[in-house]
């Protein structure tokens, strides 16, 4: 048998095999129009997608799928001219199953042409993609419920930073100028422990104020993320601390208020516990955007010692790092070992903001 003769007899079954495989694929709708846009052929896929039976929808023109709304604007009938002029057209939008329910669908228009050039018909491929824009609501859902979770914990924060500051703290003051005025009134022997009153109210007093800077630090939400974090290692970690710092960043893009807050206070507890135990000289922060995202890394050179080691607080500090970044649907992790320092990282989304578009009806609407 020639090589001829053996094409000429394989050509056939691969035609069928060809015509098998489409007529058997179920995640894909595939189905082929006549040049009026007539549906002539269908398969397993678009049954299974759309609802109708080939009996019952082979002949019918193909905007049959499309909402009222569509049908009316002329939006079928200009996808098949756009095809025609471009060669394809692909589309997202709202279609209508045998049931009158609608669904979210991506859809491939591609015109098909004989040898001469004339216009044979078109082939139609289509998803069901509401499973996806499901999810993709599901996420949008989260990260409003998110947003406004960051919004509302910002504005206790700053409540209770603006009572401690106007309430307590001017009170504390009070009480410590008229321990001053009364040490140089009572006998001299009463003194010495009035001074130390004097000097344990103002070391209480210190704290409030450090207290209120934690609670609402000036910058983050008026300056962004870099800036507030950079003034943040200066004021705090350099001036008030003494440690040596480094900062790096490399952002594709300003994150969102919400996400930025999320970023710099995971970062502020971070800084506090290299503080409070890591006894170290020197702490590294590294911002950058990395797989859709932006990922933090607060590095010290101290012990490597479990940050928690010294209590309850210390712990809850590490419980509310990770809560803060799983809720923003990202992730947190720690790893020291003992003299090589800690590395604190996490991750947290930050898709480039959507311009709003028009409402749409809901899923399964008729």
């Amino acid at each position: 048998m020639t090589q001829e003769s053996t094409r000429k007899q394989a050509a056939p079954m691969s035609e069928a095999a060809f015509t098998l495989l489409v007529q058997g694929v179920l995640d894909y709708g595939i189905f082929m129009l006549d040049p009026r846009g007539h549906i002539i052929s269908w398969n397993a896929g678009a049954e299974r997608i759309k609802g109708y039976r080939a009996e019952d929808i082979v002949g019918q023109h193909f905007s049959v799928f499309y909402p009222p709304e569509d049908q009316a604007s002329g939006k079928p009938q200009w996808e098949l001219e756009t095809a025609v002029a471009e060669g394809r057209l692909e589309d997202e939008g709202w279609r209508v199953r045998k049931d009158g329910s609608r669904f979210w669908a991506n859809v491939v228009i591609t015109a098909l042409w004989d040898e001469a050039g004339v216009l044979r018909g078109f082939g139609k491929v289509t998803r069901d993609m509401s499973e996806r824009r499901a999810a993709q609501h599901a996420l949008s859902e989260r990260r409003r419920l998110f947003n406004h979770l960051v919004q509302a914990q910002e504005t206790e924060r700053r409540r209770i930073a603006w009572d401690v500051h106007d309430d307590s703290i001017q009170a504390m003051v009070a009480v410590a100028m008229r321990l001053e005025l009364l040490a140089e009134r009572v006998p001299e022997s009463y003194t010495a422990e009035l001074h130390r009153l004097d000097a344990s109210v103002r070391e209480a007093i210190d704290r409030l104020r450090s207290l209120t800077f934690r609670l609402h630090p000036p910058g983050i939400d008026r300056h962004g993320l870099i800036e507030g974090l950079a003034s943040h290692l200066d004021d705090v970690v350099g001036a008030a601390w003494g440690m040596a710092y480094t900062f790096e960043h490399q952002l594709d893009h300003e994150p969102a208020p919400e996400t930025a807050i999320t970023i710099f206070r995971i970062v502020q507890e971070a800084l506090l516990n290299v503080h409070k135990h890591a006894r170290g000289s020197r702490v590294d922060v590294h911002v950058a955007s990395a797989d859709g995202g932006i990922v933090t890394r607060v590095v010290d050179d101290g012990t490597g010692e479990p940050m928690s080691r010294d209590g309850a607080r210390d712990h809850f500090g590490i419980i509310e790092m990770r809560e803060r970044a799983e809720t923003a649907g990202g992730w947190w992790s720690m790893h020291s070992r003992p003299g090589t320092g800690t590395t604190v990282e996490f991750w947290l989304p930050n898709p480039r903001p959507v311009p709003a578009t028009t409402s749409e009806p809901a899923e399964g609407a008729p």
